[in-house]
């Protein structure tokens, strides 16, 4: 290392508590610091290998007071094989067409994200998302991001996932659909994308965010098998119960 050569140490803060809004009646802090220069890269790789997540150029994980419920989870990609119910999806969205591009927000993109906030999430932490919130969100990326437009037959946006590229995965940052085309299962078969792309790309993991045990909002993660979470001891098999399937 040269003298003139600088490493940006991150400095991480806590938040004041606030209202958890997955299990009722406890509050939540997080951990959180700033992504910023030629270190940003590395530093958001090893960090998500330690559970954290990125929005925008902040990158956070839980350290909530006497509860641990929020665990990181990850796809092991190179291990998964679509079966069942998975193929099915596969089958129901073959006309569709994904498109990697750049971390630019779009007004087609946000009527869709306002539909989805709408009809999914109406009273959620997002719910009053306006346009530059958004176009934040998507473009203030200090990292390798993607933005994945998926497009039915007729060329109609609908579903997109802001998605980074990692040196070990893909981690989904974050996705949204058109509420209207249930029977299209479009959050799930996003997943199974990620997947597959990750695959690809010889990346062994793919990145899916917290999961809570017996929360039904995020039960669908333990579905994509085998799947890892993250402990004390570090990364390891989540056990196959059967009861998620």
């Amino acid at each position: 290392m040269t003298q003139h050569q600088k490493i940006d140490f991150p400095r991480f803060y806590i938040t004041a508590p606030s209202p958890c809004p997955y299990l009722e009646g406890r509050m939540e802090r997080k951990i959180f610091t700033r992504l910023r220069g030629d270190s940003a890269v590395g530093i958001n790789d090893a960090l998500t290998q330690l559970g954290f997540r990125r929005s925008q150029n902040i990158v956070y994980r839980p350290s909530c007071e006497g509860c641990s419920a929020c665990v990181s989870a990850r796809v092991v990609a190179d291990d998964f094989e679509a079966k069942g119910s998975f193929r099915r999806i596969l089958r129901a969205n073959a006309d569709v067409a994904a498109t990697p591009g750049g971390p630019e927000a779009t007004r087609e993109q946000f009527t869709l994200l306002r539909r989805y906030l709408d009809t999914r999430h109406p009273e959620g932490g997002m719910s009053d998302m306006d346009p530059l919130d958004y176009r934040m969100m998507i473009e203030d990326s200090p990292v390798n991001t993607t933005m994945v437009e998926f497009r039915a037959a007729g060329g109609a946006l609908i579903a997109a996932c802001l998605t980074d590229v990692m040196s070990d995965g893909l981690s989904m940052v974050y996705s949204f659909f058109d509420p209207d085309l249930s029977e299209r299962s479009l959050g799930t078969y996003m997943v199974l994308w990620h997947i597959a792309e990750a695959q690809r790309r010889n990346l062994p993991y793919v990145y899916l965010g917290y999961w809570i045990a017996g929360c039904r909002k995020m039960s669908y993660k333990t579905r994509f098998r085998p799947l890892e979470i993250l402990g004390p001891e570090g990364w390891a098999p989540l056990p196959d119960t059967g009861a998620d399937r």
